[in-house]
């Protein structure tokens, strides 16, 4: 699983030097060199979520596929903690499709299968879900890196600042202002 031809001169670039010449030059050496950094990483996140080595595998190339195009797209202060977040968001989405296209015999005992008593309680969550992530996707990036790793990975505000290389003040208000944002927008999508 290396992405590596020729690498001279630039392996002991750091990742902002990479993702700058990545940027201008749109080379996929310089891309595989970065990437290569934290393969393993990619791959150990996604094999707790898949819990399958041939899924992982999979996933750690159209990972590194999503890069190409998202590299070139958003602004990344911490690449490390930036792909860690895309790594996960990628394991969330393929679980969520798969988890859609679950197939369940009549001789299952469809009808008297309690897992679907409350389909309509999950269809609720499962939009709600939706309209969550839609609206995280409208939040300035400082705002949605901050909220996403203070809320859903669980961290505190040190940690936050330290992963980002944010100001500790600036997380707070990052937080503060993104779940205001937040909020606002699920509210407006629940209504319509």
């Amino acid at each position: 699983m290396k992405f590596i031809k020729n690498t001279a001169g630039i392996k002991d670039q750091d990742d902002a030097a990479l993702l700058a010449q990545y940027k201008s030059t749109g080379s996929l050496d310089v891309l595989g060199v970065l990437y290569n950094r934290y393969m393993h990483l990619v791959y150990g996140v996604c094999l707790s979520y898949f819990k399958d080595e041939e899924a992982s595998k999979d996933a750690v190339m159209q990972i590194f596929e999503e890069l190409v195009l998202k590299l070139r797209l958003h602004e990344i202060q911490n690449f490390k903690s930036w792909l860690h977040v895309l790594t996960r968001n990628h394991c969330l989405m393929v679980l969520r499709k798969q988890s859609r296209h679950d197939i369940v015999s009549i001789e299952d005992g469809f009808v008297e299968n309690a897992e679907f008593v409350h389909l309509d309680i999950e269809d609720v969550k499962e939009k709600q879900l939706t309209i969550m992530e839609k609206c995280m996707d409208t939040l300035p990036l400082e705002q949605k890196l901050s909220v996403e790793l203070f809320y859903l990975q669980e961290k505190c505000y040190k940690d936050v600042a330290g992963i980002t290389g944010y100001d500790i003040l600036k997380v707070k208000s990052y937080i503060q202002n993104g779940k205001r944002n937040l909020k606002i927008c699920i509210e407006k999508n629940s209504s319509e």
